[in-house]
């Protein structure tokens, strides 16, 4: 398991050149679609021979990244704000739109009965439990209404700890640095993460809708190769792709 978690949060660090060769797109991805990034990219390539290269961090950071200059031709984000906030900024090609409409789930490594996970929660058997930084991260900001909504906050607040994004706070379950973390659906039906510990879906009533939104940056203008792999995002094969990978679907 730990090789598993190293892995991915390698994955979060390893940014790409600005120097890519011709026949390559270059996407900011929120954490979330990590796992349904590399089918859609494995599917879209063996259809058009291009590369679709990622690099993977909060929905926030990266929006910091592309005001810095980033070299990004896309942005898939982990909710609308962000894009949006970029469109606003001058600094994209159209709206946003949304590609998928993310799930929130409960995960934890050591065996446990999650059927009541609220009773759980406040139980002396939990100690910490991992969220994405709300500040940074939309899943953060969705586990936090889901506390609230079930009136756990209170009991609760004193056990948590914020990591950066998705993929750092199952690190921190991982390492023993938190009993439970809150995050993506999506990346716990990775055959990577299958079979590694238990997770509960947290019950949609509990947390806004997440619509994820993907939008051409204006890099992205000159470069068709990433016009055509936005496409394939919303063509058929990609939300077949996108609803394999536990999203629902726009």
């Amino acid at each position: 398991m730990k090789g598993v978690i190293r892995y991915l949060i390698i994955l979060m660090f390893c940014f790409v050149s600005p120097w890519a060769p011709a026949g390559t797109v270059l996407v900011a991805a929120a954490p979330n679609i990590k796992f349904a990034f590399d089918d859609l990219e494995a599917a879209f390539h063996q259809q058009t021979g291009i590369v679709a290269k990622s690099v993977y961090a909060s929905s926030g950071a990266l929006t910091q990244q592309i005001k810095a200059g980033a070299p990004y031709d896309l942005f898939l984000a982990a909710d609308t704000k962000y894009p949006e906030y970029l469109y606003k900024a001058g600094m994209t090609v159209g709206a946003p739109k949304v590609y998928a409409y993310g799930s929130l789930v409960l995960w934890s490594k050591a065996p446990m009965n999650l059927s009541n996970w609220r009773l759980l929660l406040k139980s002396s058997q939990i100690q910490r439990i991992a969220v994405p930084n709300p500040r940074l991260a939309p899943y953060g900001v969705e586990a936090l209404r889901a506390l609230k909504y079930y009136h756990l906050w209170n009991s609760i607040k004193g056990k948590i700890i914020y990591g950066e994004n998705l993929l750092t706070v199952i690190q921190y379950v991982d390492s023993g640095s938190a009993n439970l973390c809150f995050t993506a659906k999506s990346l716990m039906l990775a055959p990577e993460m299958r079979d590694q510990g238990q997770w509960v879906e947290i019950p949609q009533e509990a947390y806004k809708p997440m619509a994820q939104s993907a939008v051409l940056l204006k890099r992205g203008a000159s470069n068709p190769d990433a016009k055509k792999f936005l496409a394939f995002v919303y063509s058929p094969a990609g939300r077949k792709i996108l609803k394999a990978n536990g999203y629902r679907l726009p």
